[in-house]
């Protein structure tokens, strides 16, 4: 005969409306995010490909041409936060699909850029517009998706994201090679239009949304409150530091791969890009990881696999760098599913605020690793590179082992209470 327990368990579960694997709306809600996640990163990264040959066209470094990629994630990682609040009043779905609508026509105007000054300045309103869609995405699976299917269904919105980046750098490498650059980002721009149009036909309307008004001292308030949490700010430089590996790796690896001794044509530098298929299976299968190693654990092991990764890729053998590539886009994807829906669970409130300030991190962390791998690359060939992502990766390291600390130090504090209270 069940238990009391067991019945109030299950009577919970019933009147749990939230969506769940097997539920009706749960597929198409995957679909859509999915979509949604594809098109976002396939423009949001549309131009690393193709850094040498912008440069190569404008007479650019590469520090000065990285700015076509890091305007547009500095531009998403300051304007997430008051787009978040935007979609706290508008609705989550209205947000995702106003951002798309308006980054889709932007970026069917970057291919027409005149100079490189006209590139980074759409590209940078390309990302500002990009903003809504991440947060807002975040805040929309934690209100409408039951807690135990959440980091399943996070880790399926960051494949998406890998799906994107991959398939937007694939297109624009190939795209490029046969009409040129700029045909390159307008095959991605036409790509990612069919994106947003598949995630509005698909995408359910929210069940559990409240709209909220627009109130800055509030929106303060939420903000102060999730900065005062440790464990959040742990988090947050988390996603930054794993950001500023990726972010620096794949800025640079592209003029890396087109010099001696690899000296490849643009279509195979794009095609490199296929090992983000790796990332769509390690951010996917985050959820399992936690669960067997728990969430440090999990964060241990995409540690390690990152940092074996950036030491792999010193190599000049092509095939220990695209090794080295694979070890590093799977630790980081792992990482990066991990520390975001860790951040969805932590926050009770104001969850769009906290995943809008984690968001800011992340792509502060993808703007900073962008241009600080471009000029170690300048400095220092691929080691300078690999050097400041060894850094960041020690930066990761150090946060999760004081993290541990602090929890073992809290939790012998309880035991003691515990026992202060028996005695008692």
């Amino acid at each position: 005969m069940p238990s009391a327990s067991t019945k109030a368990a299950a009577t919970s579960t019933a009147a749990d409306t939230r969506l769940a694997p097997g539920a009706p709306g749960h597929r198409r809600m995957s679909f859509a995010l999915f979509a949604a996640g594809l098109a976002a990163f396939a423009l949001l990264y549309s131009t690393q490909a193709l850094l040498p040959a912008i440069s190569a066209e404008f007479g650019a470094t590469a520090s000065a041409a990285s700015w076509t990629v890091s305007a547009a994630t500095g531009a998403l990682a300051l304007l997430v936060l008051p787009l978040s609040a935007l979609s706290e009043r508008f609705g989550r779905r209205t947000m995702m699909t106003a951002s798309l609508v308006v980054a889709v026509a932007v970026g069917l105007l970057v291919p027409f850029a005149p100079d490189l000054e006209w590139l980074i300045a759409l590209r940078a309103v390309q990302g500002a517009a990009l903003a809504g869609v991440p947060a807002s995405a975040m805040a929309y699976l934690a209100e409408e998706v039951r807690p135990k299917a959440l980091i399943a269904a996070i880790g399926l919105f960051v494949a998406g994201n890998s799906i994107g980046g991959m398939s937007g750098r694939i297109v624009t490498g190939w795209a490029a090679q046969a009409w040129g650059w700029r045909a390159g980002l307008l095959a991605v721009g036409l790509m990612a239009a069919a994106g947003a149009v598949v995630f509005r036909l698909l995408i359910p309307k929210a069940r559990h949304f409240t709209p909220g008004s627009l109130n800055p001292k509030a929106l303060a308030g939420a903000v102060s409150t999730h900065l005062a949490d440790p464990l959040l700010m742990r988090l947050y430089a988390i996603g930054a530091l794993f950001m500023t590996v990726f972010g620096a790796v794949y800025t640079v690896i592209g003029y890396r791969l087109a010099e001696a001794p690899f000296s490849l044509p643009q279509g195979v530098i794009g095609s490199v890009f296929l090992v983000y298929l790796v990332g769509t299976v390690s951010s996917a299968a985050a959820g399992r990881l936690v669960g067997r190693l728990g969430r440090r654990g999990a964060l241990y092991l995409a540690v390690g696999t990152t940092a074996a990764g950036l030491l792999l890729s010193l190599a000049d053998a092509l095939a220990a760098v695209l090794l080295g590539l694979v070890l590093i886009t799977a630790g980081f994807f792992a990482g990066h599913a991990v520390a975001s829906s860790s951040v969805s669970r932590t926050a009770k409130t104001g969850r769009a605020q906290a995943s809008a300030l984690y968001q800011s991190a992340y792509y502060l962390g993808s703007s900073a690793g962008g241009t600080l791998g471009a000029v170690a690359f300048h400095a220092g060939g691929w080691a300078g590179t690999v050097l400041l992502g060894l850094a960041a990766v020690l930066g990761v390291v150090s946060i999760t082992l004081y993290g541990t600390h602090s929890a073992r130090v809290a939790a012998r504090a309880e035991a003691g209470r515990l026992r202060v209270r028996a005695a008692h």
